[in-house]
Parts: structure tokens; C-alpha cells; sequence
């Protein structure tokens, strides 16, 4: 367990923030491109031993201070019968939810029981990584992974996930048992605490996200009180209700759209993660370096109290071909600058 990761949660004052990334164990290591070599992305996430060697990776080599379970929010859609694979292109779904093909979905408890394998990994996972390091879980969010039944990807206009709000509230009632067991299965198994990854809640408006959607997330943080992190994609502070806010969360992520002295202020209990823009990685060097001094200095800027919450996290994911050497100077840099 990382105390750095701790004091975050519990809003500790202290120096140095923990950090750790979204993405961070991926296509862009050379670790996993290794792994990846010798075997199928399915088997690196099925295969716990694989899992936790992945997910290992990233610690040893970069020193984050958080270990995130290695798999994709996209297996409980195939526990549920949409079939699933993976191409260069991406995941694929072989059946698209429709009203008419709803009930043709398996039981929850058939998904449940295919999901047990996350929990194998976790628990592989802790027995691999040092004591000092934290290891979380992560989910996908109730409304990303309906836009993936329907669109098959998340991208776009989402015109056929907005159309019928009712196939949502209908598929959440198939879809919801299996989170919460999946969610559970993690935090018994060795996860601190477990994130979800909404990367579609920003591509609908604020009054559709909290009429339709936000009361499932709530619904969610009330189940697992102080042991569910919420991170949410292009979202807004319009897009919070109090409900929403007040719900018992252990920290919530902000992507790089946020300032983060709005996120400090608005955020209620727990950590706060974010939200350097992760495709500035990619500037030349001395760009890079004069970037992410301007980004650490302006967060000291705030109050130590402010920003005791803080997880220094990105405002997605790591992308792929990413240079190691940049996000080694992130890393190093962060701890320099708050030591």
C-alpha cells in the first residue's frame, strides 16, 4: 500500500502527490510490446500470471506509485454473449444490442462467473508488486459500455445510443448485477479501491447525463461507500448534480479540459486525479520540458491545502508510441517539483 496514495484519499497535506496513469501498462512499453510478442492481448488479460506481469511492468520501470489491474472494460459484454475480439483496429463486437435483440443476452450470473478471472489476476498482481505500491481496479462505465453494445465503439455522434433512452434503462437492469459483482470480485481480491472509466459520458448533454445516467452512478457509489473512484471524459461541471457530488466516492478523475482549481473545489470527499493532456508527450524535447514545467508549477501555485487531494495522474490515457523517456521525465520531474 502506497502512503503517498493514501493521504490523497484521506486529503492528508503532504509534499509529494502519488502518481500514477491511465493506460500506464500499454501499448507505447516496451515491456508489453515484448509480452504482447509471445501472446494474444486476450491472453494477457485472461491469463492472470500475464495480467500481473503487465501490470508489474510500468511500476518497476517507471516508479508510479499505483498499480491498475491489466484488462478492458469490454469483457463483461462478451460474459453477456456480444461476442468480442480484438484486431489492429480495435475491439469488435460480433451482435449490436438493439430493443429487438435484448433479450437474446445471456443471464447475469453466466457474466459474473466469466469474469472471475480479473480476480485471479488481481490477486497475482499484489503477490508481484512491492509493499509500497498500491494496486486499484477499474470498471467501465454503465453508459460507455451501453454505447459500445450499440455503436460498437464509442466514437462519433452516438446517434443510435441517444435514440432510445428506454433500451438504456432496460439493458442497465441486465447490466447492472454484473458490475456490481465484477466490482465486488476485485475489491475481495486485493484492490484498494476500484475506478470507472466513463470515456463516453461526455459526448451526450449535461441534462441527458443527469436524467438518464447519473442516478446509476450514484446508485453504484452507495453499494461500495469509499471504495469506488469515479473519472469521467469530456464532461463538464454542469454535468455534476449535488446527488452526484455528494455521493460517498474515494476521489473522482478530471480530464485535461478541467482546472484543476475548479475539480479541487468542486470535488467533495477523497482524491482528486489529474489532468496533464496526455498527447503533449509528444511535443520535441525542450518544448516538452518547458510544457510540463509551466503545467507542475501552475498546480504549486495552489495551496498545499487546496490540492492535498491530488493524484497527478493524465487527463486520459498514455497513447500508444508515446516516448518512455518523456514520461520518465514526467514522473521524475513531479517528484522534483513537489519534493
Amino acid at each position: 500500500m502506497n502512503q503517498n496514495f493514501q493521504n490523497a484519499i484521506q486529503r492528508v497535506s503532504q509534499k509529494t502527490p502519488p502518481i500514477w496513469f491511465m493506460r500506464q501498462a500499454g501499448r507505447y512499453h516496451a515491456h508489453y510490446q515484448n509480452l504482447r510478442k509471445q501472446h494474444s492481448f486476450e491472453d494477457l488479460c485472461k491469463v492472470p500470471e500475464l495480467a500481473a506481469e503487465v501490470a508489474r511492468g510500468p511500476v518497476a520501470d517507471f516508479d508510479f506509485d499505483v498499480a491498475i489491474l491489466f484488462s478492458d472494460i469490454l469483457f463483461p459484454l462478451e460474459g453477456l454473449g456480444t461476442g468480442l475480439k480484438y484486431t489492429d483496429h480495435g475491439p469488435e463486437l460480433s451482435s449490436h444490442l438493439t430493443s429487438q435483440n435484448i433479450g437474446n443476452l445471456k443471464a447475469p450470473q453466466e457474466a459474473i462467473s466469466f469474469m472471475k478471472f480479473q480476480g485471479e489476476a488481481m490477486k497475482l498482481t499484489r503477490k508481484v508488486l512491492p509493499a509500497n505500491k498500491s494496486l486499484i481496479g477499474f470498471v467501465g462505465g454503465l453508459w460507455t459500455l451501453f454505447v459500445y453494445a450499440v455503436e460498437g465503439s464509442h466514437s462519433g455522434t452516438l446517434i443510435k445510443s441517444k435514440q432510445d433512452p428506454k433500451l438504456f434503462h432496460q439493458f442497465m437492469e441486465i447490466l447492472l448485477p454484473v458490475m456490481k459483482a465484477n466490482i465486488r470480485n476485485q475489491l475481495e481480491s486485493g484492490a484498494e479501491l476500484v475506478m470507472i472509466f466513463d470515456t463516453a459520458a461526455g459526448e451526450v448533454s449535461s441534462d441527458f447525463f443527469k436524467a438518464e445516467i447519473s442516478n446509476y452512478n450514484v446508485q453504484l457509489s452507495k453499494e461500495f461507500p469509499q471504495q469506488l473512484g469515479y473519472y469521467s471524459r469530456s464532461t463538464q461541471p454542469d454535468f455534476f448534480s449535488e446527488d452526484m457530488l455528494n455521493a460517498p466516492w474515494v476521489g473522482m478523475g478530471f480530464d485535461h479540459r478541467w482546472n484543476l482549481s475548479t475539480a479541487f473545489k468542486m470535488n467533495k470527499t477523497g482524491f482528486v486525479q489529474g489532468n496533464f493532456d496526455q498527447s503533449l508527450f509528444f511535443q520535441e524535447e525542450l518544448q516538452f520540458k518547458a510544457t510540463v514545467e509551466k503545467y507542475l508549477q501552475n498546480v504549486k501555485s495552489i495551496s498545499s491545502e487546496a490540492r492535498k487531494s491530488w493524484v497527478c495522474a493524465l487527463g486520459h490515457g498514455v497513447l500508444p508510441k508515446t516516448p518512455e523517456e518523456n514520461v520518465r521525465y514526467f514522473v521524475r520531474r513531479a517528484r522534483e517539483v513537489f519534493s
